[in-house]
């Protein structure tokens, strides 16, 4: 990208890759980026898994319902977790790196996709997070908020446009609603 405003205007969710791997220097620059992300009073809660297996890749697809399906479909996955014992701001520190990590993916010409999974549950009611949990292994102490998919992007979408965005979410001064006709 050529500056980091168009970086952020390009990033969109892709749920839809093709089945080329992605480069190993790319996987390592991605981790990068989110063991460089900042994180409340240095604490650095966060852990990653990165996920390359098609069948585990297969299995995490199946976290939740419907949204989950661009991590089936996806080369390569990050799970992101935290240490819950390290810091109060665990979901914020592993949020954090977790969108740092696919703004690194579009800077790279990868596609990427946030899949939540802190409160969200499988079709049967078994909570995600629990379900993520012992399918890799992280102990009680992580809690997991995202799976992050990457691959090379087998979809496009169009840049978001600018002046589509809601300006009327932003005040000034002081907090002020404008409700939209």
């Amino acid at each position: 990208m050529e500056n980091f405003h168009e970086l952020l205007l390009n990033r969109r969710s892709i749920r839809r890759y093709t089945s080329e791997p992605v480069d190993a220097e790319h996987v390592k620059l991605i981790m990068e980026a989110g063991l460089a992300c900042p994180s409340s009073k240095s604490g650095r809660s966060w852990h990653f898994i990165v996920v390359e297996d098609k069948e585990m890749l297969q299995r995490l697809g199946e976290c939740k319902p419907n949204y989950a399906l661009s991590v089936a479909n996806a080369p390569l996955a990050v799970v992101v977790c935290a240490d819950m014992t390290k810091s109060d701001a665990w979901i914020e520190d592993a949020s954090v790196a977790a969108i740092v990590m696919q703004l690194q993916a579009v800077d790279l010409g990868l596609g990427s996709c946030w899949v939540e999974v802190r409160d969200r549950y499988r079709e049967d009611g078994t909570p995600s997070e629990e379900y993520v949990r012992e399918l890799l292994g992280i102990p009680e102490n992580y809690g997991v908020v995202a799976i992050v998919s990457i691959g090379h992007k087998d979809e496009d979408r169009k840049p978001i446009n600018p002046e589509k965005l809601q300006w009327e979410k932003v005040s000034v001064g002081r907090f002020k609603e404008v409700v939209r006709q």
